[in-house]
């Protein structure tokens, strides 16, 4: 279990930058986020750790395509929202290293929220989860340039 005297991991993004990157669709603003994202996790977060989650987003991803039926984006919209619980519990079991982890799951959390955002319809929620895979596979990729364990 994480300590009280553990050191949390700033990514040093808010929640206007990520407005920015997952509704507006800035793609310079995602690239210079996900590098510097991608740089601080290379010293706390494991690849092993980061594709564990990615992977999963990619089976999403496959689910939520523009041709699959309304039966599985609905089950692709719910398994994006159930891996914000994943996420947490993941990053509760690495204790003391689930520093970057915990980081990372509250940015994608947030992420997660503006992908399915009620308000909006199903294809713009379509058009921003592209956004998030986008935003998450830069990461992914300058956590590996960054020397990600």
């Amino acid at each position: 279990m994480a300590g009280n005297d553990q050191q949390s991991v700033d990514l040093g993004i808010s929640k206007q930058t990520l407005r920015d990157i997952i509704i507006t669709g800035n793609a310079q603003t995602l690239v210079e986020h996900a590098k510097s994202i991608g740089d601080k996790l290379g010293k706390t977060l494991t690849t092993n750790q980061i594709r564990a989650i990615f992977g999963t987003v990619r089976q999403i991803e496959m689910d939520w395509d523009d041709v699959a039926g309304q039966a599985r984006q609905e089950r692709a919209q719910r398994q994006l929202i159930l891996l914000q619980p994943k996420m947490a519990y993941r990053a509760s079991k690495e204790g003391r290293g689930g520093r970057g982890l915990q980081a990372l799951t509250n940015v994608l959390s947030d992420s997660i929220d503006l992908v399915m955002d009620d308000k909006v319809p199903p294809a713009e929620k379509r058009e921003r989860f592209g956004r998030f895979v986008d935003f998450f596979e830069a990461i992914l990729a300058y956590h590996t340039v960054a020397g990600g364990r």
